[in-house]
């Protein structure tokens, strides 16, 4: 994994434990995965943008969910597990980033939108050496990263997760089928807990209503039917709402994006 900067560079390691311990501020890695794979859940000793250029991630810990669509990304700090699941095919480049190496960057989970400049730099430091000159353009484009990364807007992507076990079960639930429409009440038995508690664990655990939350879960599973191109009006119809314009102001509201935002570029 070295270089000079110039001439044909040795092919670039896909294993993230070669990135880990690279001594410069960045490192990026290229990655393609089939529809369906999965990465079970693991930590890096760096800082992490899983970043997508093409398809749909999944991201999950023991707390949180996240859904990055095309051309936005999660950052994930050092030390912290997750998995991954791939929902189509996905060309994804990842940054490891050293924790600590620049004021402003994520000290907690978030979904970043990326920039057209962003996007642009992260493939630009993926044609310099994994060890580029640190006072050369490799050096100049990981500094410009690292700042718009700072700047970089964070969006409500993300599904908050429950610590106790019976919503943890009716959570789960959900999460594997959107479309089920028990109510509350009905949930209680299965959940092994009265519709009074539940409701009382989903305002304390995850500052959601029921209804809330599994509004943002439906939304989640419409992003990836609006990224593979289906039309926003049939979007709609199938989850519930009458006309594509209600959608898009409770999307809106609920994830802070149009859906016709996420299509990807």
């Amino acid at each position: 994994m070295t270089g000079k900067g110039s001439g044909k560079q040795p092919a670039r390691s896909t294993d993230p434990k070669d990135y880990q311990n690279v001594p410069r501020a960045i490192a990026v890695m290229a990655k393609s995965f089939s529809p369906g794979h999965t990465i079970a859940p693991h930590a890096h000793m760096r800082d992490q943008v899983l970043y997508a250029t093409q398809g749909v991630m999944r991201v999950a810990t023991a707390r949180e969910a996240w859904i990055v669509p095309p051309d936005r990304a999660l950052y994930v700090p050092g030390g912290l597990e997750h998995g991954v699941a791939m929902r189509g095919r996905v060309e994804m480049r990842t940054l490891y980033i050293k924790p600590g190496v620049a004021p402003g960057l994520p000290s907690k989970p978030a979904v970043l939108d990326i920039s057209g400049l962003l996007r642009a730099l992260i493939l630009a430091l993926l044609e310099e050496p994994v060890l580029y000159r640190q006072k050369g353009r490799g050096g100049l484009v990981a500094a410009l990263i690292l700042d718009e990364l700072a700047r970089a807007r964070h969006l409500q992507l993300v599904i908050p997760m429950p610590r106790d076990e019976r919503l943890k079960r009716l959570c789960k639930a959900l999460l594997d089928d959107p479309a089920r429409s028990e109510t509350l009440d009905e949930w209680a038995q299965a959940a092994g807990a009265s519709a009074r508690t539940l409701s009382r664990l989903f305002s304390s655990e995850v500052g959601l209503s029921f209804t809330g939350w599994r509004q943002r879960v439906r939304f989640h599973n419409a992003m990836e039917a609006i990224v593979r191109g289906e039309r926003v009006g049939a979007v709609a119809r199938a989850n519930g709402y009458e006309s594509a314009s209600a959608f898009t102001a409770a999307f809106r509201k609920a994830l802070g994006v149009t859906p016709g935002s996420l299509r990807g570029g």
